[in-house]
């Protein structure tokens, strides 16, 4: 499975409510159900009309796939190439 990073424009995604959230998770999940085991969520940040969300997926067509089910856009895909954090520097 291949890291990918998308970044979906979704205006007032920020003010959502917790039980709003709870509601779009589920929406995911249930797309997600459909496409398994061709791709899994990780984690999302959500930002002022923007969330960046972390997706393992066979392919860049599976991540796109999963938004038409869930109807949320994936407005850019990148595929992650490495990762880098504080210990890199050993």
């Amino acid at each position: 499975m291949k890291k990918y990073l998308i970044e979906r424009e979704i205006p007032g995604v920020d003010k959502l409510s917790g039980e709003e959230l709870k509601g779009a998770a589920a929406t995911s999940n249930a797309a997600l159900c459909q496409l398994a085991p061709r791709a899994q969520w990780v984690q999302s940040f959500v930002t002022k009309d923007r969330t960046f969300c972390v997706y393992l997926a066979e392919d860049e067509a599976a991540v796109h796939e999963h938004a038409k089910l869930s109807g949320f856009p994936a407005n850019k895909v990148t595929e992650v190439v490495g990762v880098i954090d504080p210990t890199t520097a050993g």
